[in-house]
């Protein structure tokens, strides 16, 4: 049987790698992730975007502009959904003063006719205490640290199907400044300030994004398309200074969608800042998202008194992502990882900035303790499309809001939580805790699809690459590092070219690998390849002409090898059912090198519940009797039902030839590995598709790899699995 580690042993194989430190410092890690659909149905499309917390920390509010309403959660050693309330448009953004929560709601009729209210609600009775008109479409609202003040970006945003999404475009946006003080919220006052005439591009049509306030009672104000930034006095509702973003110009990027990591270009490109914040009282910072004009891949540091930079980030947000395997190679050509989010806030004697990558689905940890000198300290994986950053120092949490929700894709908005821990993550990592757990020193990596042990070697183990990058390259990963990291690729290449192929599975042997390729049974063939030591691929093996015509629709999904020299076999597992397969069996294929003869074997599936399908992601060989085989549903998060490993016995197994009636194997359950995909507090990843086993008799470890998809229509954490002792 397979079971977890437990006891010194497992901390031993990890802290042995980390560097020996006098105290741990302190690091957020996940504790859990709440779709928010759980407030409604899942049938529903909703998406949580940005999000309050009262100052206990104990009640989340976030906005849902698809529902139309605004959610709550419950923040404790869990999120919890706590019920929604109706909006009278589409709420852009909430904030919390006392037991009131202001939520700045989208009303427009047309981008011509924008409008707005400011709605305000009682959170204790959980009832709309007031409504004020704001004259436009608001965006973003902030209130001060007094409670004085609120106030709310008025962007009258433009319509980006009119002349290219080009400004200026009628009506120009404004700031509005609520007076809170001294009044019931039916009689708060309002007063508008005006942008226009302050950006060098397009004027007189400022539209104005995100707003943040300092202790001096100063709001700092984003003009995102117009690359500029204003601040205004909250008192008097002055402009006192305002500036351009500027331009960046970041060398070492990778600017081309092609599936390859080559950050070998410069860019230079206005900033178009979206988010803001303050470092402290002089100083703010910008997530230079871009827009329509630019987008610098950067976050940057203002002395907001000079307009001077202080800090720019370069290329380090996409240095971070690719470390971490979580780098979106699609959106090369497109602003990259995308910084959209930023927040700053105070934990006990540390500050910290977070910087959220749209499209990278991390938030990058800075101290900030020096504003002028952010100093980088880990990066969080979340849900798809970061949106809303929320510090809780009260809690000591962070609570991130992920906008992009598709049923149909598995792909829901959440809310994910975080909390200051000074457990050292070597710790947490033998628990399957923490992140990152695994990274690379600059080597792109992801979609990891299969994964080998390697003979003789106890440490390391190899994964291949599937089809979401170009060239395939099999990489080495030191497994006792902590986190896993990997350290070498070696890429594959036909004819002396390096050559692309669905990889899906890998099995080291001495002289060199076998790699599975899935094929779709038609325009693409199923392939077994000869893999020399060097990448070089020295034979291309199909399946026999009659089974080819009827493996249609599913493919090789994993492979391992038992047994050498004359004797040495190898074992393919398939996805799921062939055209020619009882309903509810997989195969496994058996290729024999010396002979070239093939034989094949029927693998029963667990049943599926409805609207799913299990099949089979990966088989590895215990030894020259045993292998296990991994098999999985296609469901993620709250619907993931089936993710386990399989020991099968093949000694008393005879594989048949193409034609005759496959013998099914028997398989006994080995580990259930839902509870370590559930560790970390991540939405339940849909595929672990790597296994393999590292060591050899009696010390023999299992760990695994999840496929990340390469980012597409998926969150992409890379994710490697310490899966415990096998026994």
């Amino acid at each position: 049987m397979v079971r977890l580690c437990t006891g010194l042993v497992a901390l031993v194989l990890l802290v042995s790698a980390a560097p020996a430190e006098a105290a741990a410092p302190s690091r957020f890690q996940r504790f859990d992730t709440m779709p928010v659909f759980r407030n409604s149905s899942a049938a529903e499309h909703t998406a949580a975007e940005i999000a309050a917390a009262t100052s206990d920390g104990k009640l989340v509010v976030y906005t849902d502009s698809p529902g139309r309403r605004i959610g709550f959660a419950r923040a404790g050693q869990r999120l919890v959904q706590d019920g929604v309330l109706a909006m009278p448009g589409e709420p852009t953004s909430v904030d919390i003063v006392g037991g009131l929560a202001l939520v700045a709601v989208n009303t427009s009729a047309s981008y011509t006719s924008p409008s707005g209210v400011l709605v305000v609600v009682d959170l204790g009775a959980r009832r709309v205490v007031a409504t004020h008109d704001l004259g436009g479409q608001p965006d973003s609202i902030d209130i001060s640290k007094d409670g004085r003040y609120a106030a709310i970006a008025i962007e009258n945003e433009r319509d980006e199907d009119v002349n290219g999404g080009a400004i200026p475009q009628a009506p120009a946006g404004f700031l509005t400044i609520v007076d809170l003080v001294g009044r019931e919220p039916a009689a708060w006052q309002l007063r508008r300030v005006e942008l226009t005439g302050l950006a060098q591009v397009a004027p007189g049509d400022p539209e104005p994004e995100y707003v943040s306030v300092n202790g001096r009672n100063q709001v700092a104000v984003t003009l995102q398309e117009n690359n500029h930034i204003a601040v205004v006095d909250l008192r008097s509702g002055r402009v006192v200074r305002h500036f351009s973003a500027g331009t960046a110009t970041v060398a070492k990027t990778d600017t081309k969608d092609d599936g390859r990591f080559e950050p070998t270009d410069t860019i230079t490109a206005a900033r178009e800042p979206d988010a803001v914040a303050w470092l402290d009282d002089r100083t703010l910072g910008t997530a230079d998202e871009g827009d329509y004009l630019g987008g610098s891949r950067t976050w940057t540091v203002f002395d907001a008194e000079s307009g001077e930079v202080v800090f720019s980030s370069g290329n380090e947000l996409q240095q971070i992502a690719v470390r971490q395997g979580q780098y979106p190679d699609g959106r090369s050509d497109n602003k990259g990882v995308e910084p959209e989010g930023l927040a700053v806030a105070q934990f006990g004697r540390d500050r910290y900035a977070f910087v959220g990558m749209e499209r990278a689905n991390l938030v990058a940890v800075y101290d900030v303790s020096n504003p002028r000198r952010p100093r980088f300290l880990q990066a969080l994986p979340t849900g798809v499309g970061p949106e809303g950053l929320l510090p809780i120092p009260a809690t000591g949490t962070l609570v991130v809001s992920a906008e992009e929700d598709s049923a149909e894709d598995g792909i829901r908005s959440s809310l994910s939580g975080y909390r200051l821990t000074r457990t050292p993550l070597a710790v947490s990592l033998a628990h399957n805790q923490g992140t990152p757990s695994i990274v690379s020193d600059g080597i792109g990596f992801g979609a990891l699809s299969g994964l080998s042990g390697i003979p003789g070697n106890a440490r390391d183990v190899v994964a291949v690459t599937d089809a979401a990058y170009t060239p395939t390259r099999i990489l080495t990963i030191d497994t006792v590092a902590a986190p896993a990291k990997v350290r070498k690729e070696v890429t594959l290449t036909k004819d002396g070219k390096p050559v692309g192929y669905d990889g899906e599975g890998i099995a080291a042997r001495r002289s060199g690998y076998w790699v599975a390729v899935e094929g779709d049974g038609k325009q693409k063939p199923n392939l077994l390849l000869e893999v020399a030591a060097d990448g070089a691929v020295t034979r291309e093996i199909p399946l026999p002409e009659a089974v080819a015509k009827t493996a249609t629709g599913n493919g090789f999904e994993g492979v391992t090898v038992v047994g050498a020299g004359r004797s040495e076999q190898v074992w393919l597992a398939v996805q799921r059912e062939w055209k020619a397969d009882e309903p509810g069996q997989a195969t496994l294929a058996r290729y024999t090198p010396a002979t070239g003869e093939w034989a094949f074997a029927a693998y029963p599936l667990d049943a599926a519940q409805a609207g799913a399908w299990i099949g089979l992601s990966e088989i590895t060989a215990l030894n020259d009797r045993t292998v296990l085989v991994l098999e999985r549903d296609n469901q993620r998060g709250d619907a993931a039902r089936t993710t386990k490993v399989f020991r099968v016995d093949l000694g008393g197994l005879t594989p048949v030839p193409a034609g005759v009636e496959k013998p099914v194997v028997s398989k006994r359950l080995a580990q259930d590995l839902l509870p370590a995909l559930r560790a970390d507090g991540a939405a339940t990843h849909d595929k672990p598709e790597g296994l393999a086993v590292v060591g050899t008799w009696p010390l023999q470890r299992l760990v695994g790899v999840v496929d990340n998809d390469g980012l597409d229509d998926a969150p992409g954490e890379s994710v490697f699995l310490r899966l415990g002792w096998v026994h």
